[in-house]
């Protein structure tokens, strides 16, 4: 069989879809991509090996009015001309993850009644897959309270597909240096990073012992790894971690966003957290995905204006200092851990497209 996936824009959308894509080869199906030139599907998707068709598109949240009046006028023209490519490509189903990119490709394969199966990562959906879960066969989501927002009965916890490498760490023994990890993800994050800055002085006064591990992302690497080099604290700044889930096993401590692929892998990987929300993500979902977390005593939250060096400071200080706190979040968060998210997205894609 042959399936179409669709959504990008961003590693949170094209990475769990390559995930399922690659299993459904693994079962010997064929499967490409639509996206847009302007996300990371250009890069991703050729690079793993899928053919990706391209489709001229743009967002419609938290964008200005002069974009939106473009994309509401593209919506209809590339959803026509989807519809049509439909009929050559011939998908058995449709995969989506949902995003900007997503919108033509749903909507061209509804009204080709062409079964669709479409993944949340997120606390609460985006747009399309709020308008689309209605007419979907099956919504799989990534959290519990996630499923309220489509049609009784069709929503399945599945989680999103993770590495199976971040499974596979084992629960790390605190010992006499804490080490920390901070990622604002593989462009960086000026908060996460300004912050980092402003709390080098305060752990080389700190009366435990810190190593810290910093990808600030390619821009800001140079001028940040030169300042860190020269502030006595231990430990190494890096533009981008090719090796994450080593990363995350060395790390007593995680601070990065709260994007749905980093909580997924916080919590395959059994880690304790503190995740700074970006605060202009649409729907604010990433605040919603760390309150989850937080709630269940998985993850510490800290606005991404209260973010500074000092409340970094304190906040691991804290889960350093008391007895038992770093091991008992980690385990929090191991619990939202879904494996096999991937082979069960294949299976109803299979199931849909016979």
């Amino acid at each position: 069989m042959k399936f179409l996936l669709a959504g990008g824009g961003t590693g949170g959308h094209v990475i769990p879809a390559l995930a399922v894509a690659r299993e459904l080869r693994r079962r010997g199906h064929e499967s490409f991509f639509v996206g847009t030139a302007a996300g990371l599907e250009a890069k991703l998707v050729p690079e793993a090996g899928f053919p990706l068709e391209f489709i001229e598109i743009g967002g419609l949240n938290r964008v200005g009015l002069v974009r939106m009046a473009r994309t509401l006028v593209r919506l209809p023209v590339e959803t026509a001309r989807t519809a049509a490519r439909l009929g050559r490509w011939r998908p058995a189903a449709v995969f989506s993850m949902g995003g900007y990119a997503a919108g033509p490709v749903v909507l061209a394969a509804w009204t080709r009644r062409i079964p669709m199966a479409l993944m949340e990562p997120n606390a609460a959906p985006g747009m399309t897959n709020r308008w689309m879960g209605r007419v979907a066969g099956r919504a799989l989501v990534n959290f519990e309270e996630t499923a309220r927002y489509f049609p009784r009965g069709k929503a399945e916890l599945t989680g999103v597909p993770v590495r199976p490498e971040f499974f596979a760490i084992a629960p790390k023994p605190r010992g006499e240096t804490l080490t920390v990890l901070i990622t604002g993800g593989s462009q960086g994050s000026r908060t996460l990073n300004n912050a980092a800055r402003e709390s080098w002085p305060l752990f080389r006064r700190a009366f435990f012992r810190v190593l810290l591990i910093h990808q600030a992302g390619r821009e800001a690497y140079a001028g940040i790894a030169r300042e860190f080099a020269e502030s006595g604290v231990e430990g190494e700044v890096l533009p981008f971690i090719e090796d994450m889930p080593g990363a995350f096993a060395a790390a007593d401590l995680v601070i990065c966003r709260s994007g749905a692929s980093a909580v997924a892998e916080i919590a395959a990987a059994g880690k304790a957290a503190i995740l700074v929300p970006f605060p202009f993500a649409a729907y604010d979902h990433q605040t919603r995905n760390a309150q989850v977390l937080a709630r269940a005593g998985a993850a510490r939250l800290v606005p991404d204006r209260e973010f500074t060096g000092e409340k970094l400071f304190q906040e691991v200080t804290a889960l350093a200092g008391e007895p038992g706190a770093l091991e008992l979040t980690g385990e929090a968060a191991r619990r939202f851990a879904r494996p096999g998210a991937a082979a069960r997205a294949a299976d109803i894609l299979e199931e849909l497209g016979g």
